[in-house]
């Protein structure tokens, strides 16, 4: 069976405590940040799995381990701003005003933006990036205050 010949359709999978279980034990073995994943081929060869779906299957992995429900879906190439601002979180207004400001990039199709999906899934990261290093930087005045 090719990959393309696989099955596509939307399924719902139960967690029983014992995968829970093994995928806590996994993290503790490889630690919450593996980014290098190797899987055995039907020939029993070693086929290392790309970065990025390592990286899907580590987020998997967390939110198995910590119980947390999940949604796993693919996204267009280009997504409406609708679209791009649910998945950024914010409204539609305040994506249209980060579009216009330049913080994140889109073109018009008609007289509509379309924003890259590869371009939100960016902007989210650094995102992320910028609140652990406030995040980190608010510990560091944490234990500064407290030697006072």
């Amino acid at each position: 069976m090719s990959p393309t010949d696989v099955p596509v359709a939307d399924r719902n999978l139960l967690i029983e405590a014992r995968q829970r279980q093994q995928a806590q034990e996994l993290l503790a073995m490889t630690g919450a940040e593996f980014t290098e994943l190797t899987v055995t081929g039907p020939d029993h060869e070693f086929v290392a799995v790309p970065s990025a779906i390592a990286g899907v299957i580590r987020d998997v992995v967390a939110a198995i381990a910590s119980g947390t429900r999940i949604s796993v879906a693919a996204l267009p190439e280009e997504l409406t701003t609708t679209v791009a601002a649910e998945q950024l979180g914010v409204s539609r207004p305040t994506l249209m005003k980060m579009i216009n400001r330049g913080d994140i990039a889109a073109h018009r199709v008609g007289s509509h933006h379309r924003v890259l999906t590869e371009d939100v899934v960016e902007y989210k990261r650094k995102r992320i990036e910028r609140q652990r290093r406030a995040i980190d930087e608010l510990r560091v005045i944490d234990a500064e205050l407290d030697k006072f």
